[in-house]
């Protein structure tokens, strides 16, 4: 496991070296009373979701939802 330290507003870049392409970009965007809130830009191409929503997805075999990856319970 890579462990990063990032600042509020400082991003972390996942994928995309061969050619540079942006894949995933993860901002911090608030970090409150031990809580930190994560912000996800991601190719329309790429599904984006909560580790349990994924591991749920994945026992249950459901297909990616038609908006990429990112359905109203992955939200939160």
């Amino acid at each position: 496991m890579l462990v990063l330290t990032r600042k509020n507003q400082e991003s972390v870049m996942v994928g995309g070296s061969a050619g540079f392409e942006r894949v995933l970009k993860v901002t911090v965007l608030d970090i409150q009373r031990g809580k930190v809130r994560l912000g996800f830009d991601a190719d329309d191409d790429v599904p984006v979701h909560r580790s349990e929503v994924w591991e749920q997805m994945r026992i249950n075999g459901r297909p990616e939802s038609p908006t990429g990856g990112l359905a109203a319970s992955d939200l939160g």
